[in-house]
């Protein structure tokens, strides 16, 4: 088990090797805040990006505004689950899509789940990201 903030430990089994990007578990403790999927669109809807980085990109900045509202930043997430359209286009943008990642999220990386879908409801968006946050009481 490794310590990464006073309200939240992030798992790591002994013996396993390390997770790249994401935790294997996490045990947190405050209020608990679930947003919805957050697509690549900006606030006013409107997509201003057609490539998976880009949307990406405005999809985990989407998230932490909505997250903000609560008074959460980046390292109180615990969750992400991923909806993308493409499993190669994801597999073959992985280091642009970390450089995005990390500008937008910093280091910190939670749990995290990639689904291919077939589609989602918006017809150009390439991904969809759900989010669940506890913040320290």
């Amino acid at each position: 088990m490794e310590h990464t903030q006073e309200n939240l430990k992030i798992l790591h089994p002994p013996g396993w090797a390390k997770p790249k990007g994401y935790a294997y578990g996490v045990v947190a403790r405050g209020r608990m805040v679930f947003i919805a999927g957050m697509i690549g669109w900006s606030p006013q809807g409107v997509f201003e990006a057609d490539d998976f980085v880009g949307q990406t990109r405005q999809a985990l900045q989407n998230i932490l505004e909505t997250l903000a509202e609560a008074g959460g930043k980046p390292e109180h997430l615990v969750r992400l689950t991923w909806f993308i359209t493409s499993k190669q286009e994801y597999l073959a943008s992985l280091d642009a899509l970390g450089a995005a990642y990390r500008e937008v999220m910093g280091r910190h990386y939670p749990t995290m789940s990639v689904v291919e879908v077939k589609s989602l409801i918006e017809d150009r968006a390439k991904v969809e990201i759900e989010a669940t946050a506890v913040i320290p009481d």
